[in-house]
């Protein structure tokens, strides 16, 4: 009985991915999803009390591995020495990126799913709130800086959003619509030389 409940837990979320990629979370059908499954529609909230707690049983997993390794290289960075963080500046960051970049070539179709079609989810500000990290380690490190006897400007919040949000996205851009791992990580490499040498001009120690 446990074997066909896995296959039959299986077989909703793999029809439910599909459906899901297609339309969205808001315009997915969850009467879709049950005939696609080949279950009943009582089988199906036998597992899931939602549609969205199904889309979250999806995504969740990575959600959870992607902010963790995130969170992880923030804070390592942050409880360094502040005499030695300018000359990390970039090396935890580029760690795990390339750690980030490498699951989701792994787990492509569900990352996706976190990243472009969770609206009308509590995941659809998954990258907003990423960003939100970004920039408040960032505005730690600029007090940092000073702290040290460096001149940095007076960069606002604001702009370190919009600055972090274009990186993120344009990471996230990459590997979800890349296809080819080698080619992704050349592009991912590339766009953050273009960024850490944007922020060192910013933010730098002079």
């Amino acid at each position: 009985m446990e074997e066909k409940s896995t296959a039959t837990l299986i077989k909703i979320q793999q029809a439910a991915l599909e459906e899901f990629l297609e339309k969205g979370f808001q315009g997915a059908s969850l009467r879709k999803i049950v005939k696609q499954a080949g279950v009943t529609t009582g089988a199906l909230y036998g597992y899931f009390s939602s549609k969205e707690a199904l889309f979250a049983s999806i995504v969740e997993p990575h959600a959870v591995a992607l902010m963790g390794r995130f969170m992880e290289a923030q804070t390592s960075f942050a409880e360094l020495p502040e005499q030695e963080q300018p000359e990390h500046m970039g090396l935890e960051s580029s760690q795990c990126v390339h750690w980030m970049v490498n699951y989701i070539c792994d787990h492509r179709e569900p990352v996706k799913l976190l990243l472009c079609r969770a609206e009308g989810t509590s995941y659809e500000h998954f990258v907003h709130n990423m960003v939100e990290v970004e920039v408040e380690y960032t505005l730690q490190y600029l007090e940092v800086l000073r702290r040290l006897g460096h001149e940095c400007p007076q960069l606002d919040a604001q702009l370190c959003h919009i600055i972090a949000s274009g990186m993120f996205n344009g990471i996230f851009e990459i590997v979800v619509h890349v296809r080819l791992r080698a080619q992704a990580m050349g592009y991912v490499g590339q766009l953050r030389d273009f960024y850490t040498a944007g922020w060192l001009k910013l933010v730098g120690p002079s």
